[in-house]
């Protein structure tokens, strides 16, 4: 409409990319309580208003939230949105796999962006990059022109993100973008806004900002509201805040809060951190920092496909 504030973009590391500063998660598309056509029109209503970053997963809801993307994805919507998915496979055959099922179900030729997700465990890192991993699948895939950037994901701990980073480094593997937890609370405990994104910042890599609400748990505190948790990540150096959306109304509500969005200046960052200190102290309302209940992965270890041949063999 004439006169609605745009919604504002920036630009995604270095990639010379400009995307909305909000992005749609995939995951709440394929919730029991959003029925397909709710989770079309979504999709459509945000790419309509000006967010132009979908994220989505191989593994949300056995593959019905990418489903429910691509079938929204019709009708010219795909070349108006940057399209991310996620992969799980840790080896260069699993990976490969999830990969094309990936485009099977979105319905597209290629993908703006694709993660290795959940990078929780040290380990994750060592498997990716062996010369059976996965992301020698995924640079292939690149050069066949399935998919133009590939980053990773994950949830638990910055230390985890450093070495993956360090070892992309060592193997001349550039990563585009990053994903992690950004939060008022995050700076209390096992701190990503500390640790990662500084040299996030410092390589020029995207920076992907997800569970600023911690999927309404930092709202049980009774410290902040959800409008202050939205603000405070979309202030910081990030590149795109990713939120789950499971309604029109929750759309709108986000929608709104962009189009005003100014940054908090550093005095009003500090006052949310300080009012958010003694509650998020021990981690307790950052339960994917502090628990197994949203790693996936160990849920289903089949996902991540077979160890290096290499190493069965050293344990045959």
């Amino acid at each position: 409409m004439p006169g609605t504030p745009s919604i504002p973009a920036r630009l995604l590391g270095s990639t010379g990319e400009q995307v909305s500063c909000l992005g749609i998660g995939g995951y709440h598309l394929g919730n029991e309580d959003v029925d397909e056509k709710l989770a079309i029109r979504i999709v459509r209503t945000a790419i309509d208003a000006g967010l132009t970053f979908l994220d989505n997963s191989w593994d949300y809801h056995k593959g019905v939230s990418e489903k429910r993307m691509g079938k929204a994805l019709r009708d010219g919507y795909r070349n108006r949105a940057f399209v991310m998915t996620k992969i799980d496979g840790r080896s260069a055959d699993a990976a490969t796999k999830q990969l094309e099922d990936s485009l099977r179900r979105l319905r597209v030729d290629y993908l703006d962006l694709v993660q290795h997700h959940e990078i929780i465990r040290y380990e994750d890192a060592n498997r990716i990059f062996h010369k059976q991993g996965a992301h020698g699948a995924l640079e292939k895939a690149r050069q066949a022109g399935k998919l133009r950037y590939i980053g990773f994901t994950g949830h638990k701990d910055p230390g985890i993100h450093l070495y993956m980073l360090k070892l992309a480094q060592e193997h001349g593997a550039r990563m585009d973008t990053v994903q992690m937890p950004l939060n008022v609370m995050d700076a209390h405990y096992r701190s990503f806004e500390q640790l990662v994104l500084p040299e996030l910042v410092r390589r020029g890599i995207g920076v992907l900002g997800m569970k600023s609400l911690a999927s309404g748990v930092i709202l049980k505190s009774k410290t902040v509201t959800a409008e202050e948790c939205l603000r405070y990540t979309l202030s910081l150096p990030t590149s795109v805040v990713i939120t789950g959306v499971d309604s029109l109304k929750i759309l709108k509500q986000a929608i709104e809060i962009v189009r005003s969005f100014r940054p908090l200046r550093e005095l009003e960052m500090n006052a949310l951190r300080d009012k958010t200190r003694e509650a998020a102290a021990s981690g307790a309302y950052e339960l994917f920092k502090t628990s197994s209940l949203f790693d996936s992965t160990a849920e289903h270890p089949e996902w991540l496909g077979e160890e290096p041949k290499q190493l069965q063999v050293m344990l045959s």
